[in-house]
């Protein structure tokens, strides 16, 4: 999609603050972003994504080719952000949170 504007988050390791790391993903289009020096808090909400990710999603599935991964990947986010909810936020999903957040500031 045209629209679209991808962003790809990471901490400072060498690897992402390569030359031609930076230069392809100007090439693609995508916004690199990166933790400040010795923040963790920067990695916090992306790295806990990730880690439920792993637990609830990658080490549970077996994928036959990376079309059924992208597949159950996209179920598996949508999931995640309409219906599985969270004690810190308030037991509601993301989507119903922020819904909830947007609401209460109207």
């Amino acid at each position: 999609n045209e629209d679209e504007k991808p962003m790809i988050h990471s901490d400072q390791g060498w690897h992402y603050q390569m030359k031609q790391y930076r230069h392809d993903l100007k090439k693609r289009g995508i916004t690199q972003s990166m933790s400040r020096k010795g923040n963790c808090y920067d990695n916090a909400v992306i790295e806990n994504f990730f880690g439920i990710l792993k637990s609830e999603f990658l080490y549970l599935k077996k994928f036959e080719n990376i079309e059924h991964f992208k597949q159950e990947l996209e179920q598996y986010i949508d999931y995640y952000n309409h219906t599985r909810i969270k004690t810190k936020l308030k037991g509601m999903s993301p989507i119903q949170y922020r819904t909830h957040a947007s609401k209460a500031v109207s």
